[in-house]
Formats: structure tokens, sequence, C-alpha cells
């Protein structure tokens, strides 16, 4: 993953705020506690993401301590934020910038919200870490369990219903549209959640059930059942999915192309 300047994105942010503020009044009150009364991306960011979570004054408190905590222990995670905010802008014809999916964006803000769940996880601190998973579920319609491993540099497109279980495992630079699962096959306990790999586009509504690998490049089309390893670079559809091509493109994520026949 390229070196990001969290400067230059911060300075971004607040200049596309105050045009914003200037071109539709009504948003200056959101814009203003948000962006332009902020000293920083990190206290933006938990601004925003705190007040989607909870109401209540001292829960606010609380998940604002551990947001500061978590990107003062591992700087990291903003860097992983921003390049996710990038992909966003990059890969989603409807984002037309980096301030869209901050303000917006149910996929984006899911993905803030995990990253702090995940660094909780880590620091064995499981059940606050469950926690935060449940707030996630009920605000976002997304389910991500905070044991996953994640990328950075992740689109989650509209977002609504996707899944992510315990040992499920995400390279830098996918892409995943709304209704992707990635689930067990059982009752079983141990490593049993799919590994998708850097550059994999997961079509609308994919499920990818079990230890399987969605290789490097790979594509997987709307409506697939992936109960099988896919080789890098391969286009597979149907239930159960079959392999029915090669992509024509070194990173299907990059290029959100949903054609099959490529």
């Amino acid at each position: 993953m390229k070196a990001i300047d969290l400067s230059a994105l911060w300075n971004d942010l607040q200049t596309l705020a105050q045009s914003l503020k200037e071109k539709e009044p009504a948003l200056t009150t959101l814009l203003n506690e948000t962006i332009l009364e902020r000293s920083s991306f990190s206290e933006c960011l938990i601004y925003r993401i705190t007040r989607k979570l909870v109401n209540q004054t001292n829960s606010i408190n609380v998940l604002k301590d551990a947001f500061e905590n978590a990107f003062e222990k591992d700087p990291d995670i903003l860097k992983s934020i921003a390049h996710d905010m990038i992909a966003v802008k990059e890969r989603d014809p409807a984002c037309p910038d980096i301030l869209n999916p901050l303000l917006y964006f149910k996929g984006f803000q899911a993905l803030v919200c995990y990253r702090l769940s995940h660094q909780l996880w880590n620091e064995d601190r499981k059940d606050f870490a469950l926690y935060l998973q449940s707030l996630i579920s009920e605000k976002f319609s997304v389910d991500i369990h905070p044991a996953a491993k994640i990328g950075s540099g992740i689109l989650l497109d509209h977002a609504t219903s996707f899944v992510a279980g315990e040992t499920a495992v995400i390279a830098d630079n996918v892409s995943i549209l709304h209704e992707v699962t990635l689930g067990g096959t059982g009752k079983d306990r141990g490593d049993r959640h799919p590994k998708i790999q850097s550059g994999v586009l997961l079509g609308a509504g994919a499920k990818i059930l079990g230890n399987v690998t969605i290789g490097e490049g790979a594509k997987v089309g709307a409506g697939s059942v992936v109960l099988h390893d896919v080789p890098p670079r391969t286009s597979v559809a149907g239930v159960p999915a079959e392999i029915i091509g090669q992509t024509s493109e070194t990173s299907p994520a990059l290029g959100m192309s949903q054609m099959l026949d490529d």
C-alpha cells in the first residue's frame, strides 16, 4: 500500500467542507461540528462515528476514549481509514470526493468502527469489541466479527447485509458489494472462514463459505455461492460457482466491472 499524507488529506476535507457549507447552508451545523470545528482527522472521525453509533452522552464519551486510545496506540489505523476513503472516491462513481464517505456512506463508516473493534479484540478486550460489533450491526446493517482481519483500501459498496466471520481475512484493495457473506459451513470451530486476496471483486449477494481462498485478482459474480478455492485472476459464477473464464484486469477490484465475459 502506497504512503499517504494524512495532513494533506485533512486539509482537503476541510476545504471541501467549507465549500459545501457555502453551497448548502442547511448543512452548516453538520459540517461545523464534524469537520470545520475539529483540529485533526482523528478528532473528526471520532466525532462523526461516535454520534452515529450512540445517543447517550456517557456512551459517546466511552467510545470517544476508546477511539482516541486506539489511534494513539496504532497510528496505522488512521492510514488504513484514509486508504479506505480514497478507495471509495476512486471506485464508486456515485462518490464525487473524499468528503462524501465521511458524511454519508455507511460502508466506510462501518469499516472505521470495525477497525476500532479489531484493535479492542487484539488487546483482549473481547467483550467491549463484541459490544461494538453489535452496535455496528444495528446501526449500519453490517456484521463484521472483530477478530476478522481486513486490509486497507477496502470498498464496501452500499454495504447492507455484508457479513464477515471470525476467521475471515481480506487483503488490501478489495471491493465488496452489498449482501456478500464470508461465512462458515457449519458449527465447526477453528479456521473456518474465507480468505480474500488482493484485487478481488465480490459481486452483490455473493456467498463465499468455508475456509476457501479467493485468489489474487479474481472476480466472483453476483449471487454466486462459492464452496471451493478460486484460482487467481479467474471469474466464477453460479450456484455452486464454476470458473467461466480469466479476468482481463490485474485487479478487478479497482476497475469495478461487473461483466464476467471479459
